[in-house]
Parts: C-alpha cells; structure tokens; sequence
C-alpha cells in the first residue's frame, strides 16, 4: 500500500510581502522559510507601505511561534502544520547546475534544493510568486508554483448585466407595468438585464433586478439626466450612474479599457451627490501611488504637492466636469459677468473634496463619505480588504481599473483585488457591479486600447 507523501513548501519572500498570512495556509504539511527570506523581510520592516506593515507582521507571527518551540526544529500550528526557519544554502551545494550567482533568489532555490535532497520521501515544492524565480527553479529540477489562494478565472469575470432575448409583445408589457417577475433562472442582486429582440440587437431595453422582490425593474435612480455637465452616452455608462446614484448599494465597483468613462462618471456621480444633494459630507479621490504604498516622501513640498503628479489624470477629469458645469450655468444666467463660479481649488478649501494618498487612509474610520478608489487594479486583495474596511456608516466606495493595465509585480488579471472583490461580492445585496466596453474617450483612443 502506497502511502501519500507528505509536502514541504518552501515560501519566497514576495508570498510573505503579498500576504503574511500565507505561513498558515498549507494544511498539515510543513512550510519551511529560508534564513534570506527573514534578511530581506527584515529591509521593508520599518516601511510606512503595505510592505512594511506586512512585514512587521509576519516578524510578529514568527515570534509568537518561537515562543512555542525552536523554530529550527519545527513549530506545530493549531491547524496542524509544521513551520521552520532553515539556514540558507547555496545551489552549488546541492546541485551540479551552477547558476551565476549567489542572488538571494539562488539561495532560496538552493536551500529548497537541500530540503529535497535530504528529505527523499516528501514532496519539496517552491512557492514563488515571481515567474523568474519559478523559471529558475524548473531549470534544476525542482517542483515551484505560484501562490494562488486568491485567484479567480477573470475570462468568466462577473459582467454585471446580461442579455435577455424576448418578444415584442414581452417588451410591450414590461414597458406598461414597468415590473416583471424573475423567470430567468439566477440573477445575482442589483443585476442589470437587457431585454432585446435577438442576439445581435445592440440596444435593448435595460433593466435591473430586485433581489428583495425576484423582479425586474426599469432604471430608478437614473433617466437621462445631466449630472455636472455629462450625460451617459451609452447603457452601460446608464448602468453605472443607476448604482453610483442608488444609496442603498454602498459598494460600487466598474471595470473597463482605458476611455470607456470609468473615472469620468464616477466624479461626475460624486460631485452631484456631494456639492448639489449633500448626500454626503465629503467627497474623497484617491488612487494607488504607482507602486500602491511607496514613499512619496521622495518628491519636494508638502503632502499635496508630492501627491499631485499620481493625480493628475483625476484633476483633468475634474476640469472637465466643473469646466462643462460652469459654462452650463454662466448660460442659464445669460452670462453673468463678474460672477466666479468655483473651481476645484475653492472646493478643496471648502472641503467637499479631499484628495488623500491610499498610503494615509489606513487606520481611519469615514463616515458618511463617498469614496472613489482609481487605479483599483493595482491593490492586492489584503489591500483591498483595508480600503473597504475603512467605509463607516452612510459611506459609499467606488472602485474603478482596468486589470489589464497592472503596474505591480506579482499581480495579473486574476489575482488583483479589483477582480477577486467584483467575483467575490456579486451575491451581496449592497453591492453592483458593471463592465464597461465602449470607448468614448475619443476614436483614435478606442482603437489605442483595442489593438495594443
């Protein structure tokens, strides 16, 4: 009878960094951290970032461990795994495969290489979330993978709407009785539903569906109005606007290539409900400095100064939206000279809007804010799990990327915050969701972001 090996995983150190829980989700096999790990682990401790914050926390983890046993012999989990901490060896010790140097990649793969060498009857896998690094390890002969707890299959990512195909006479009566009873089989709360005459029918008649009823209903929130000088110029962007006017969904989240209107509608929502309703106290804009979590101390002048080149693109956009607005209303009162309508300046001095770095909004409570995150893309999922976090009573968070533009290492498609929040929260009554696929930023950026 063949018995089942038992697994070693030996963890690099961008799978502590991304998340410091990771030590303990192997199940009863042994996780082994190399001495390297602890050593580069011990650069980012005094960081201010994410990385820092992580870091401090998995010594925290490591050291309530100690204190249960010799962590160079193994210390058993509550869970039943065996965590150790190993000296590092070099891969010319246990392998005729010498690589050039002796990075501290190479002394990872090398002590994992020992590891398997000396123990003969268990399975010795590398977990690496850095594709070099797996590569490397492939090329002398040992198992790696990638650490993948938070994954999500994005080809089969939540739309946020489907497509529905009925009659005329089907369409005749939703538009009378403006209600229609669930008879579609599953659709997930403040699903969209577009009711059309065939599969190639690109309009339709868009919809929305009511989990507390099984009904479907036509748009409530939005009808075409003008919202600081915009007006949606596809159902998509009709979509978006319904859920980011709707108080009772506090989570909004909008995927889409770059120009299909995500920051553009988000603000224009924002600013209707914080400057013209007073639905909210404030208006916060924030997005990941590129990479989320890096000192900005690095750039001259205050806070606000080296914040103001990562936002720029949202201060275009602003421009935009009170430009339009303030002609609009120049207009309406037959051009009335002398009169200075406000800026975005003369908001931030008043306080409707804040502009805050994501670095500084751990730790805070807000109330009765309405959040908008850019650049969502680019947060991990224990990044976004603190964002959100942060939401207090009446608070609205709208989350805004485009997975397919990541800047940080380590994250793709399938594993940033972004897709595993809009996969993972779809069942949720207080949340809604929409992707967005028309450009209408310009023809020339449409094609920009269809062919490159």
């Amino acid at each position: 009878m063949n018995k089942t090996k038992n697994n070693i995983y030996v963890l690099d150190t961008n799978v502590l960094i991304h998340d410091p829980h990771a030590i303990f989700t192997f199940g009863k096999n042994t996780v082994v951290i190399p001495i390297t790990v602890i050593e580069e682990v011990d650069n980012f401790k005094k960081g201010v970032d994410e990385k820092g914050r992580n870091a401090r926390q998995i010594g925290r983890y490591l050291d309530d461990l100690r204190k249960q046993g010799s962590l160079r012999d193994g210390v058993k989990t509550e869970k039943g795994s065996i965590i150790q901490v190993v000296l590092s060896r070099k891969i010319s010790d246990t392998t005729n495969e010498i690589l050039i140097t002796d990075t501290n990649d190479n002394l990872i793969i090398g002590t994992a290489l020992y590891i398997r060498n000396k123990e003969v009857d268990k399975n010795v896998i590398l977990v690496s979330k850095d594709a070099n690094v797996r590569i490397k390890a492939d090329a002398v002969g040992l198992k790696a993978t990638n650490f993948e707890t938070d994954k999500i299959n994005f080809s089969e990512l939540y739309m946020g709407y489907l497509k529905i195909i009925v009659d005329n006479s089907t369409l005749k009566k939703f538009k009378k009785e403006k209600c229609m009873k669930n008879e579609f089989g599953e659709i997930y709360p403040n699903q969209f539903v577009l009711f059309c005459k065939n599969e190639d029918d690109e309009g339709g008649l868009v919809a929305r569906y009511s989990v507390e009823t099984n009904e479907i209903h036509p748009l409530k929130y939005y009808q075409d109005q003008e919202l600081f000088g915009i007006k949606a110029r596809n159902i998509e962007q009709k979509m978006s606007f319904d859920l980011l006017l709707d108080p009772e969904v506090k989570l909004v989240s909008m995927l889409g290539k770059a120009g299909t209107g995500k920051t553009l509608i988000a603000l224009a929502a924002g600013l209707e409900q914080v400057v013209e309703k007073n639905n909210y106290s404030r208006l916060i804009v924030s997005r990941p400095v590129s990479p989320l979590g890096k000192d900005i101390g690095y750039l001259p002048g205050s806070k606000s100064d080296k914040f103001n080149p990562w936002m720029q693109p949202i201060f275009d956009n602003m421009e935009i939206l009170l430009t339009n607005r303030n002609e609009q209303t120049d207009n309406e009162n037959g051009k009335i000279f002398g009169k200075k309508q406000p800026g975005l300046n003369d908001y931030l001095d008043f306080g409707f809007i804040e502009l805050e770095p994501l670095t500084y909004i751990r730790g805070r409570s807000l109330p009765d804010q309405y959040i908008i995150v850019d650049e969502a893309q680019n947060l991990t999922p224990h990044e976004m799990k603190t964002i959100i976090t942060r939401a207090g009573e009446g608070t609205k968070i709208v989350l805004t990327g485009d997975p397919y533009q990541i800047d940080i290492p380590y994250l793709d498609s399938e594993s940033n915050g972004l897709s595993i929040a809009v996969e993972k929260l779809k069942k949720e009554k207080i949340v809604g969701h929409v992707t967005l696929t028309k450009g209408e930023r310009s023809a020339l950026a449409d094609l920009a972001a269809k062919f490159f």
